[in-house]
């Protein structure tokens, strides 16, 4: 008899991230740098123009190994990745590389000091991690001549592109003047390829909300019109009627002159 060999079956092991720290509960952020990362997450996820699924956040670690501690950008956006059921399990509340499978495609950093090392070691490992955009946004001109700069991944280093788009996602990036939250200032913001802002979800629902009001006057003006033209036509009416009882009034009158020229004994064709 043939012996039957059977192919052995491999345990896949889970790692053991006991040890990893995902969180240290210290409020490290500044305001200015925490409200614009609210404004780089909200539009995303009220767009279309973004094809899901995909995951955006801020001050999340990026985990690329057991042995060494996190990334954390100040802001970053991955495609075709979705979030756990479970997420508040400690193997799935972290981008652990191991467990979503790759690293994400923009990651942003907003400078608020000199000591962030954006042009430095940040570069460098996010260069290793293999994202394909790396995003400084420096609005107090701190370590760079220009206060927005798009480095693009060619060949595992960085080229800083001549514009701010980012081709391989469909997006851009835009410096706005503008109020959000309350707070009339500077912001860094997504556009589309052409340049046009992908709004928030407030901003969307304020646009519907001008667009419902501009539809409901256009149909108050419409109805206006309307109302108008019907009391312009009753005037018409009216004055047709007008002008039909003043023919029949001189009707009646030539009549009247007729027979009272016959009782004298006048002939009105003489007239």
């Amino acid at each position: 008899m043939a012996e039957v060999l059977t192919s052995p079956v491999l345990d896949i092991v889970e790692p053991n991230i006991h040890h990893l720290i995902t969180e240290d509960d210290e409020p490290v952020d500044n305001l200015p740098s925490a409200t614009n990362q609210r404004l780089l997450i909200d539009p995303l996820y009220s767009t279309s123009k973004l094809k899901r699924p995909f995951l955006a956040n801020a001050n999340v670690g990026i985990f690329r190994s057991l042995h060494l501690p996190p990334i954390v950008p100040d802001m970053f956006l991955s495609l075709d990745v979705e979030l756990a059921e479970d997420w508040w399990a400690k193997e799935h509340r972290s981008y652990y590389l191991w467990e979503f499978g790759k690293p994400p495609e923009v990651v942003v950093e907003i400078v608020s000091n000199k000591e962030g090392g954006e042009m430095g070691k940040k570069l460098r490992d996010y260069a290793q991690l293999h994202v394909d955009y790396y995003v400084v946004y420096d609005p107090q001109l701190l370590i760079q001549n220009k206060q927005l700069q798009v480095y693009e991944l060619v060949v595992g280093e960085y080229l800083p592109r001549p514009d701010h788009r980012l081709p391989r996602i469909g997006l851009s990036l835009t410096i706005w003047w503008g109020t959000f939250e309350g707070k009339d200032a500077q912001w860094l913001r997504w556009c589309d390829l052409d340049g046009n802002l992908i709004l928030t979800g407030a901003e969307q629902a304020e646009q519907e909300r001008q667009r419902a009001e501009q539809e409901r006057q256009r149909a108050e003006r419409e109805q206006q019109r309307a109302e108008q033209e019907q009391q312009q036509a009753e005037q018409e009416r009216q004055r047709a009627e007008q002008e039909q009882q003043r023919a029949e009034q001189e009707r009646q009158r030539a009549e009247r002159l007729v027979a009272k020229f016959r009782e004298l004994g006048i002939d009105p064709d003489t007239i």
